[in-house]
């Protein structure tokens, strides 16, 4: 038989034993609740350093305004209007480093003449509008073709063909030739695979 202290101090225990369930989940809750509301400036802390990484200022300036990018020089281009391909360099930064003189496409250019006789140039960007390959020359046809799929395109203003499986003609783009004889071009990409020239 049990004495008598020990029948009170099992007593007791039974008494405390939803006080300390209480007390532990009061706790519980508690560091849940701290976690949580500790996870929201962490989170968008987590979001302002790594959002510099995923951006970079090459192909857009200023409020999202496409640049003029120096190319090549009028003199680089035949007068007889036959298109020649250049790559297209220029500077790429985040919010931690600059990285001068960066790969970010290629046109086709070629030298023409306005009414007046004025130098004109004529650019296009060399993706395939189909799919994204790069599209050639063929001097013999004196036309622009992609091999992958066989695209072919007018060499006076890149319209496509009626046997090409490219939903629309290659993307146009916006030149200047500048007081020093340097040919600018308004370079970005567009989507591919569609009719209308969406910039991507």
């Amino acid at each position: 038989m049990e004495s008598p202290e020990n029948v009170e101090n099992e007593a007791s225990g039974d008494e405390s034993t939803p006080d300390r369930r209480r007390d532990f989940l009061l706790k519980a809750g508690s560091v849940c609740a701290g976690c949580a509301l500790a996870g929201v400036p962490v989170a968008a802390g987590l979001r302002v350093v790594a959002d510099p990484v995923t951006k970079t200022d090459g192909a857009s300036g200023a409020g999202g305004e496409v640049p003029f990018i120096p190319v090549a020089s009028l003199d680089s281009l035949p007068a007889d209007g036959s298109p020649q391909k250049f790559t297209v360099r220029a500077d790429k930064s985040d919010a931690w480093s600059r990285f001068p003189n960066q790969v970010i496409g290629a046109v086709f250019l070629r030298r023409l003449a306005d009414e007046g006789g004025e130098p004109r140039i004529q650019a296009f960007n060399v993706v395939c509008p189909h799919l994204g390959c790069a599209i050639e020359f063929r001097d013999e046809n004196r036309d622009y073709f992609c091999p992958c799929h066989n695209s072919a395109f007018a060499l006076d203003d890149g319209v496509q063909e009626a046997s090409s499986p490219s939903a629309r003609g290659m993307d146009e783009l916006e030149t200047r030739i500048e007081s020093n004889g340097e040919i600018a071009v308004q370079f970005q990409n567009f989507v591919m695979g569609i009719a209308d020239k969406r910039p991507v």
